[in-house]
């Protein structure tokens, strides 16, 4: 069977699915059926809009249709019985995107119907032209559509092969299901295996911007070398990434700290100072102010039920109620996993880690076998654990669950990246500090060999907390296995 007439059968059974009208249209095209052609582009509505006006890279064009075109095979196989497989993440954004004529479109829709029923079984008859998109603030049921920002940003992996690029474009569309913004930039991940790596430093990628009057989407490429074009200056938005990258750790921070409290204490803390007491009650480590602003909404995001989002109205009262900014759905925050440590003994690495992304990677010196492997938690965390910050501790100490074993620093730099511990984990003096304050007590630790990949991430400019509070341990002297 050929493609046009996959097509043709994929288009029969979903009718509403815009991508695969365009890519119809496309093999009507290149087969100059022209006024086919034009038909299937007015039902394609604004995805003919974004892709005709925007150069995306061929790569992911070419993944795209070869997508469609195996899985209508797949189901023409399955007698159209399992509708369950998903189409390519590409597919997915074209569910959510507002219907809009194409340019030019002048056909009548009775002409452009002649113009395709006269092939046998095309299965396309009767076609509807759907309006244009209302604008936002004239769309039926608005109370319950997601407010409005102008822009926003998000993170997906990148820098692997074309299908991290596919499914970071098909993945933004399907989560604009939960947001509208006017603007949406999406910073490149590197990948390493399994891992996704942020840094403070991730290029922004490609943007789309959508027109509030119309619903129409156009897309841009911000990288050269996957559109083979030069795409416009992109300064401005590169200045506000190092802002949100600076952003979602706080707030990574926040979430899994609010998250280990619930664990340890069976209920929610009812205001910032419960995160913040001194030693031993020191979930982190101080704070700053994008905490300070986001204590309430994060507490109401975390105690809402799975599934449950904020609508418009309820975003809008949380804005103006005693100054709290709301999260807008779909924006804030980016994490969704609690910050996690990852050691591997046999590459000397400490990760922080969220789900699949790494946030942080560090050369550690450990002890070869006496580093024991298992699941801990993080249940002290100290400062100055000798007394002092030059001891043997370093300036800073992490307690592993109720053993004689924690992550610290060392007064012997050396020695990272070396076996020379008695199975503690040694870190620098700058990482252990940085450590200490991105993540919570009651942190998950694993300790294993081979699980992470051979790479360092830390940033230039280093994640510090203000507002530090007594992070002393006077009534106890420590005797980890150094």
């Amino acid at each position: 069977m050929s493609n046009s007439a996959y097509l043709k059968k994929y288009v029969e059974n979903h009718p509403k699915n815009k991508m695969a009208w365009y890519l119809l249209g496309k093999e009507y095209e290149a087969n100059g059926q022209e006024g086919k052609a034009h038909y299937c582009y007015i039902q394609a509505g604004s995805v003919f809009e974004a892709f005709e006006s925007s150069k995306m890279p061929a790569d992911l064009w070419k993944e795209y249709q070869e997508n469609l075109l195996l899985e209508s095979r797949r189901k023409e196989k399955r007698h159209r019985n399992l509708r369950k497989a998903g189409i390519a993440a590409m597919l997915l954004l074209v569910i959510w995107l507002p219907s809009a004529h194409a340019p030019g479109n002048g056909m009548p829709a009775s002409a452009a119907g002649d113009n395709v029923k006269d092939e046998p079984g095309s299965g396309i008859e009767n076609p509807v032209i759907q309006d244009a998109a209302k604008p936002l603030e004239q769309s039926e049921g608005i109370q319950d559509k997601p407010p409005v920002v102008k822009l926003a940003y998000t993170a997906k992996p990148y820098f692997g092969d074309a299908t991290d690029r596919q499914k970071a474009l098909g993945s933004l569309f399907d989560e604009g299901k939960d947001r509208v913004a006017l603007e949406t930039a999406v910073l490149g991940m590197k990948r390493s295996g399994k891992w996704a790596v942020w840094s403070d430093d991730m290029p922004v990628v490609f943007g789309v911007k959508q027109s509030p009057e119309t619903g129409a989407a156009a897309f841009q490429s911000y990288d050269a070398k996957a559109c083979d074009c030069t795409p416009p200056d992109v300064s401005e938005l590169q200045q506000g990434a190092g802002e949100w990258t600076a952003r979602q750790e706080s707030l990574a921070l926040l979430s899994s700290a609010m998250k280990q409290y619930k664990l340890q204490k069976g209920q929610w803390p009812a205001a910032l100072k419960d995160l913040t007491g001194s030693f031993p009650d020191n979930w982190i480590a101080g704070s700053n102010p994008v905490m300070k602003e986001a204590f309430k909404p994060m507490l109401e995001k975390l105690k809402q039920p799975k599934g449950v989002t904020v609508n418009a109205g309820e975003a809008q009262a949380a804005q103006e109620d005693d100054n709290n900014a709301a999260f807008l759905p779909g924006v804030d925050p980016f994490f969704d996993k609690p910050l996690e440590v990852i050691v591997d003994t046999k590459n000397h690495t400490l990760a922080v880690v969220s789900g699949n992304i790494i946030v942080r990677i560090y050369k550690v010196g450990l002890g070869g076998e006496k580093t024991p492997e298992g699941t801990y938690r993080i249940t002290d965390k100290v400062v100055n654990p000798n007394g002092r910050d030059d001891g043997e501790f370093g300036s800073r100490g992490m307690q592993l669950s109720d053993t004689n074993y924690a992550i610290h620093g060392t007064n012997e730099p050396e020695s990272i990246g070396k076996d020379q511990s008695l199975g503690c984990v040694r870190m620098s003096k700058q990482d252990v500090e940085e450590l200490f304050d991105l993540v919570p007590k009651g942190t998950k630790v694993t300790i294993g060999k081979g699980i992470l990949p051979k790479l360092e991430s830390v940033p230039e400019k280093r994640f510090a907390l203000g507002d530090r509070q007594d992070q002393t341990n006077p009534h106890r002297t420590y005797h980890w296995l150094d």
